[in-house]
């Protein structure tokens, strides 16, 4: 349960926590004086990819070698080695490692079963996220919770910083258009942790009907010796929302470094278009382009690799856009804001304008309207643009500031 969780947490942590040193940023991980005696005798669950660092080693290499036992290990998009493609498929395994069966939650089975979890004592979620709506992994937190809760199993969510958690911006999504890149009406920077994100759906009821109700029954009951928490945060240190955190490894293969980190949030909405979003070259994101646009504009030309085995433009030279640069000179591009004006410029001078967006109208999950797309077509400003997006991005910064666990940007 959500039993006062920042109350619960700081108590709890601070019972029992040793004072950590200096000003480096500790992501929830790796205080393991923390969680471990949650761990001790359960027959554990984890949801966890490439990311679950313990210093330089796996969380799950690093429990195993403390002796916690973990009987299933979860796996979201790109697998829980990180090494699969965008919406490529991932089937159920064994990790070569440690021999722990590895269950995929991504394609049509995203949601971790009663099945899944038999056997199964209490379950950790240790996933680093990049703050953006339509990247997956809040999806996956979603279902995982929903899972831990209708079936009764603890859920402990080890917190990581969030590299985009210093500011929030972007069309908030309509309901209508909800889906795996977009399940819930926040904006496409939302400005939390995923420890953050997890009480949010949990405050709001934006979970499924029973587990809001078990989360409700469980609100309202007092902790046992047995079951001393239903949902737990491990809360990160030295971390707030003006923290500008580097990540220590790649959160998904198209997602690189931290230049592309900051520049997806903008230049993602090329994936709803027939341009090249730099998938194929050393920087996705960073880079985008079609063929048809003006030769004396910066030229790439994309080809399969191994994060991105088939994508748009291969093989073709492109003519567009390298936004790469230092860290630094990208923030302050961005101003903590979604830039529109290059998807904006795009479709101005791209020679074919009906064939601009592409015909699945995925343009509009990205979005999550089908209002973007119009005013693009109808030359609407940046200004005029930002403007539809109030007031409901300004009732979801109120809704927000309910479930912080840190420091606000403001």
């Amino acid at each position: 349960m959500v039993i006062a969780l920042p109350l619960f947490l700081n108590a709890h942590a601070q019972s029992i926590n040793k004072p950590i040193k200096g000003t480096r940023i500790v992501p929830g991980a790796e205080r393991m004086e923390v969680y471990l005696p949650l761990l001790k005798g359960k027959t554990v669950g984890i949801f966890a990819n490439q990311t679950s660092r313990v210093n330089n080693t796996h969380l799950v290499d690093t429990l195993v070698k403390r002796g916690i036992k973990i009987v299933k290990i979860f796996g979201p998009e790109h697998g829980f080695r990180g090494t699969a493609g965008a919406g490529e498929d991932i089937n159920n395994a064994v990790d070569k490692n440690t021999g722990i069966p590895v269950i995929s939650l991504y394609g049509d089975h995203k949601k971790p079963t009663a099945e899944d979890l038999k056997g199964v004592d209490i379950l950790v979620f240790d996933i680093q996220d990049i703050g953006t709506r339509f990247y997956t992994y809040i999806s996956s937190l979603q279902y995982y919770l929903e899972s831990a809760l209708e079936n009764h199993k603890p859920l402990l969510i080890l917190d990581r910083p969030n590299p985009n958690g210093f500011y929030v911006d972007g069309p908030v999504l309509d309901p209508k258009f909800k889906s795996f890149i977009g399940m819930q009406p926040i904006p496409v920077v939302y400005g939390l942790t995923i420890g953050e994100y997890a009480l949010l759906l949990a405050g709001e009821k934006w979970l499924s009907p029973e587990a809001n109700k078990i989360n409700t029954y469980n609100i309202n009951s007092k902790p046992t010796t047995d079951t001393p928490f239903h949902v737990l945060v491990i809360k990160c240190v030295n971390y707030d929302h003006n923290s500008k955190y580097i990540l220590p490894v790649a959160p998904s293969p198209n997602i690189r470094d931290i230049q592309s980190i900051y520049l997806y949030p903008s230049t993602c909405f090329f994936e709803g278009t027939v341009l090249s979003e730099g998938r194929g070259t050393d920087k996705p994101f960073q880079i985008f382009g079609h063929p048809s646009l003006p030769k004396t504009m910066y030229a790439f030309t994309p080809k399969p690799n191994e994060g991105a085995k088939i994508s748009k433009c291969y093989y073709q030279q492109c003519y567009g856009w390298n936004l790469s640069g230092t860290p630094e000179k990208i923030l302050k591009e961005l101003d903590k804001k979604i830039q529109l004006k290059y998807l904006l410029y795009a479709y101005k001078i791209f020679p074919g304008k009906d064939s601009f967006f592409l015909k699945n109208n995925f343009i509009n999950k990205l979005a999550g309207n089908d209002q973007l797309a119009q005013q693009v077509k109808q030359g609407k400003t940046e200004a005029e643009i930002r403007k539809s997006w109030e007031p409901a991005l300004s009732n979801y910064k109120k809704i927000r500031k309910k479930y912080l666990l840190y420091k606000d940007f403001d």
